[in-house]
């Protein structure tokens, strides 16, 4: 995917969503040139004339990123309508799936990539404060002689509530991400929550960073889906599990069926064209199997996947050992 000629940084402060200024230097964010926003390396710089695929076009890799970023800039106001109506809603179950295979603990450190509306990102946030809370309720049933003060204050410190957990939602759309910031306002996620501006080929962050990488849907939209694999084992920790969510290219009567969601597009969206390359982009994408291998050659270890739905799609998991 090539990137936009900048990043930026949101964060939740008690005025509201604030941008860090250009020039600044973040922890654990990569720094390169001088003058560039947060110091980030400009990327996907490789101007070479290769051609890909973008739906049924073919197209040069340069312009193949921006054509995907169209895509997304234009579909983003839907999104969420539209996975509803492709998948019949079952994309929620397959996101709660993907969460239950994580089992995020309190103090993980999350990086979600193509995460820009926050669906990940929010199911994360519940599930370690549910986490949290349950052990809290089980310490203070080990503490009869707490005052309920005490108890209150315990409840109400929101950042505690998750453990000190965090996750950082990096996405190459302006418009993805603002609709999950306009989610996240909606549904009272503040603490523990930061958006990025990012490419998935390079990531603007120092090495050895998150305990998880998660990337839900998205990775196909990558022009160079090797260099996101090398990007997110980078990323991770030593230790640390990458975890994708995709479509398969599989042989299903079901997957015909996504024929329709152009059309689907063009009713809700008045979009034929953009949900054209989104169902292109799914017929395209490597078999479970090579993805496998894909994974593996970028250096994770213990890969495995699990197929959901028929082999609809699947979730394959890699270790950073």
């Amino acid at each position: 995917m090539a990137a936009p000629r900048s990043f930026a940084l949101w964060g939740y402060c008690d005025r509201g969503w604030s941008r860090v200024l250009r020039g600044c230097r973040l922890p654990g964010f990569r720094s390169c040139w001088p003058g560039c926003p947060l110091g980030a390396r400009l990327l996907s710089q490789d101007t070479r004339a290769t051609e890909t695929h973008f739906g049924f076009e073919t197209v040069s890799e340069e312009e193949k990123g921006g054509k995907v970023y169209q895509v997304f800039e234009s579909v983003a106001k839907k999104y969420d309508v539209m996975n509803d109506m492709m998948s019949l809603g079952i994309h929620r179950v397959w996101k709660d799936l993907l969460l239950w295979k994580m089992r995020p603990f309190p103090g993980t450190q999350l990086l979600d990539v193509a995460g820009g509306t926050g669906d990940i990102a929010f199911r994360f946030l519940n599930y370690v404060q549910a986490q949290y809370r349950g052990k809290q309720k089980r310490q203070l049933r080990a503490q009869q002689n707490l005052s309920w003060e005490e108890i209150a204050r315990k409840y109400q410190d929101e950042e505690d509530s998750l453990g000190g957990s965090h996750v950082m939602v990096c996405d190459i759309n302006k418009e993805m991400l603002k609709i999950g910031k306009q989610k996240a306002s909606a549904q009272g996620h503040k603490a523990g929550l930061a958006w990025v501006l990012g490419d998935a080929e390079e990531l603007p962050f120092d090495d050895d960073k998150f305990d998880v990488y998660t990337i839900a849907f998205g990775i196909r939209n990558v022009t160079h889906i090797d260099r996101a694999l090398q990007e997110a084992h980078r990323v991770l920790k030593p230790g640390g599990r990458f975890l994708c969510l995709e479509f398969s290219q599989v042989n299903n009567p079901i997957v015909s069926s996504f024929q329709v969601i152009p059309v689907l597009g063009e009713v809700i969206a008045g979009d034929w064209k953009s949900y054209q390359y989104l169902v292109e982009s799914i017929r395209r994408f490597p078999c479970q199997e090579e993805f496998k291998e894909m994974i593996e050659d970028a250096g994770f270890q213990k890969v495995t996947y699990e197929s959901l739905t028929s082999g609809i799609v699947a979730i394959h998991s890699g270790f950073k050992l």
